[in-house]
């Protein structure tokens, strides 16, 4: 008989197998990265353009750029666009990030004959009509006057363009800057990123040879790479700031703490990877023990690490009551002491472990998880090798080098700390 009121053993992951993927290129250059499945007739192809030509006087021309391209071409309207990719059941997104752009299609393998061209035709053809551009922009400006009534949204702001400055990091976007916004701008954006000497194609599911001549027919031939652009990256580190926004009536005060640190390519990243998880990066962790389990301050608080390209941060994020926001601040930085001067315990250290393993066993779901960690260490520029040194720094990790790891990290006299509401 199962004994119900007896907890089953914690059982540590012992193995995570990776699928790998296998490369090619168009004829044109482009490289293609694909990992098979044949388990669904779905494919997910994504084109992936690094984010170039920052220019601090147009800071929102690459993410609209990239949010219009689908927009309208020579040949087809917004409208048709859409049409025509949903009459074949297919999906067509874009998404912008900080180091790179992306157009994704998800579409039955069966029906890509007929919507890789309509893809094409974007890539190569978007227009970024004056009408579709205008009706966004008005849209644009009155979600971004209501998102800056909300304290969580201006905290954000405020700290990432603290930490980075005038950079394609710390964009400290204001309404001027939708007005400055202009098609032609747009344009010579597109022209210059969204060309085959700047993509990277990442495809995952049942992708066969016979798809992969289409896709060369498509884009591999009569789209033609053009000289690259270099992007150019300067970083304005600040440190040791505190910036208090008073709203006098603020229910909640939003907090962010951080500063700049290492990325994945760091030695120490794993290692300081079971560092925040253990003071913030999970529901168990101490920051959700102590501030919202045991003072009741916030319904959540978390803590994590960025890796971009060009750099990596820290951060703690919260919202609190605002009649408690100078508490929990004492409190967060009590925590962060206490990590730099005491060991962690075997017990909650395994729990973390066995935490770390069963996220990242629970994260390969399906073949597009296996892509979206292949782009993690494909774009940082690493291998495989550095899943299995995160794994076995997980495993082995000992309390001791977590100590040493928050006294190497975690030193507040370098911290951006920002406040919204009432301190």
């Amino acid at each position: 008989m199962l004994n119900r009121t007896q907890a089953p053993d914690f059982k540590q992951v012992s193995q995570i197998d990776f699928i790998h993927p296998t490369k090619n290129n168009l004829d044109n250059g482009i490289p293609v990265y694909t990992l098979f499945s044949d388990n669904q007739d779905i494919v997910r192809i994504e084109f992936i353009f690094d984010n170039v030509n920052w220019d601090k006087s147009k800071p929102l021309q690459a993410l609209i750029t990239n949010t219009m391209i689908n927009n309208g071409t020579k040949k087809f309207t917004a409208k048709e666009i859409a049409e025509r990719i949903d009459f074949y059941g297919a999906f067509f997104q874009t998404d912008y990030a900080q180091d790179q752009s992306s157009v994704t299609l998800y579409s039955l393998n069966k029906h890509l004959p007929f919507v890789l061209p309509i893809v094409k035709n974007v890539l190569t053809d978007s227009q970024f009509p004056q009408q579709e551009l205008d009706i966004f922009l008005q849209n644009q400006k009155q979600k971004f006057q209501v998102n800056l009534k909300k304290n969580d949204f201006v905290a954000r702001k405020t700290f990432s363009h603290t930490l980075f400055g005038d950079t394609i990091y710390g964009v400290n976007t204001s309404l001027t800057d939708y007005d400055a916004v202009n098609r032609l701008d747009l344009a010579d954006y597109f022209a210059k990123a969204y060309n085959p000497s700047n993509c990277t194609l990442v495809i995952a599911g049942k992708f066969d040879s016979e798809a992969f001549e289409l896709l060369n027919e498509t884009f591999g031939k009569g789209w033609e790479k053009q000289n690259s652009v270099e992007n150019k990256f300067a970083l304005q580190a600040h440190f040791n700031e505190k910036i208090y926004a008073e709203r006098a009536d603020a229910l909640q005060s939003a907090i962010r703490i951080g500063k700049l640190s290492i990325n994945r390519n760091h030695v120490d990243f794993p290692g300081f990877q079971v560092l925040n998880t253990v003071f913030g990066g999970y529901f168990g962790s101490r920051l959700m023990a102590n501030i919202r389990e045991e003072k009741g301050y916030t319904y959540g608080i978390g803590s994590g690490i960025a890796s971009l390209k060009n750099a990596g941060y820290f951060f703690i994020a919260t919202e609190v009551g605002a009649e408690v926001c100078g508490d929990a601040l004492t409190e967060i930085y009590k925590e962060i002491d206490i990590l730099k001067t005491d060991l962690v315990g075997e017990d909650e250290l395994n729990l973390v472990r066995n935490y770390m393993l069963g996220s990242m066993l629970g994260s390969l779901e399906n073949i597009f998880s296996h892509a979206d960690k292949f782009k993690n260490i494909h774009f940082s520029g690493l291998g495989y090798d550095y899943y299995e040194t995160y794994i076995k720094t997980v495993k082995n990790i000992s309390s001791g080098a977590i100590k040493d790891l928050a006294n190497k990290y975690l030193g507040t006299e370098n911290f951006v700390e920002v406040v919204v509401g009432k301190r």
